[in-house]
C-alpha cells in the first residue's frame, strides 16, 4: 500500500458525474495506492503513518506537529495509477494494483482507520472508481512518500 501525502491549506474533490464534492481546510491531501497483497496490517501501518506525520511548523517553525497536534483534516482519494509501471513502452501497466474486489475494503478500512486517529468529522474521501477533479493547494510544498512494504 502506498500513499502520497501532500500539506495543504485546502484541498477537495469534485465528482462532477455524481453530483459530489468535499472540501479540507489545513491537512492532508492522501493518494492512496492498494497494490495486490496488501492487507489490514498494511493498512494499518500506513494510516498511523499518516495521522502521526510531524511535517506541520511548529512555533519554533520546525516541522514538528501531526495531524493529530494541528486538528487538521484529511482528504483520501483512491489511485491506483501510484502502482504503475512505465519501464516498458509509453503506456504504464496498472497489473500490481489491486482489483476492486481487493481494493475497496481495505480502501474502506483506511478511511476507518483515518477517522478513528484524527476524527471522524476530520476525514473527507473521494469515489473510489470514479473521475475526480482534485484541488490542492500544497503548503510548502510538502510532499511525502509512504509505502508500508518498505518499514
Amino acid at each position: 500500500m502506498r500513499a502520497v501525502i501532500q500539506r495543504v491549506k485546502q484541498g477537495g474533490v469534485t465528482i462532477e458525474a455524481q453530483g459530489y464534492s468535499a472540501k479540507i481546510m489545513q491537512g492532508f491531501v492522501i493518494l492512496l495506492g492498494i497494490k495486490q497483497g496488501d492487507t489490514l496490517d498494511d493498512v494499518k501501518f500506513l494510516a498511523d503513518k499518516c495521522a502521526g506525520s510531524r511535517v506541520f511548523e511548529d512555533s519554533e517553525g520546525k516541522m514538528n506537529l501531526s495531524l493529530l497536534d494541528i486538528y487538521g483534516e484529511a482528504l483520501i482519494i483512491s489511485q491506483f495509477t501510484l502502482y504503475g509501471d512505465a519501464r516498458k513502452g509509453n503506456r504504464p501497466s496498472f497489473i500490481l494494483a489491486a482489483r476492486p474486489e481487493e481494493a475497496i475494503p481495505l480502501y474502506e478500512a483506511f478511511i476507518a482507520r483515518m477517522q478513528e486517529r484524527i476524527g471522524e468529522n476530520k476525514v473527507k474521501t473521494g469515489i473510489f472508481g470514479a473521475m475526480m477533479q482534485v484541488e490542492i493547494i500544497n503548503d510548502g510544498p510538502v510532499t511525502i512518500i509512504i509505502d508500508s512494504r518498505q518499514k
